[in-house]
């Protein structure tokens, strides 16, 4: 499956048809890590980072590991409640 979120020249773009539910999907845009999921109810809900801390730390990382980062950064910031 395609990932669902690109960037093009007029900001982000999403195909939320092709997102999973509960499953977290990112990009970096303006020097802020972007963040998505579609929720049990079909909402998208949208996040975003601008940290300067973990924008380059999630720069700096392969695929998997931004994820595991992300989920970190969620936790301690309590945003998944």
């Amino acid at each position: 499956m395609d990932y669902p979120v690109s960037i093009e020249k007029e900001g982000i773009k999403l195909q939320t048809e092709k997102m999973e539910v509960d499953k977290l999907y990112y990009c970096i845009y303006q020097d802020k890590v972007m963040l998505f999921f579609k929720d049990k109810n079909e909402l998208l809900n949208c996040y975003e980072i601008d940290e300067k801390e973990i924008v380059d730390e999630v720069k700096q990382l392969q695929s998997s590991d931004i994820e595991k980062t992300l989920e970190k950064y969620i936790e301690k910031k309590n945003l998944n409640h």
